[in-house]
């Protein structure tokens, strides 16, 4: 299954999408985010796992594909 973590901006009210903890900040800073990475990287975020900050919700999942080709 193929890892997806959502971030979810409160104050501007977007959503994002990435494949790892380090894809977050090629696009978004920490101060974007609330938090640094090395700190959300010791988080242990695991799957249905929450990170709650003052500026985003961290949320990481799994991708569902259909089984058909």
């Amino acid at each position: 299954m193929t890892k997806v973590i959502h971030v979810h901006l409160i104050f501007e009210k977007k959503d994002y999408y990435f494949g790892s903890i380090s894809a977050i900040y090629d696009v978004l800073n920490d101060v974007q985010i609330g938090i640094k990475q090395s700190t959300l990287l010791h988080a242990g975020l695991c799957d249905g796992g929450v990170k709650l900050t003052q500026r985003a919700i961290i949320r990481q999942s799994h991708l569902i594909r259909s089984g058909r080709e």
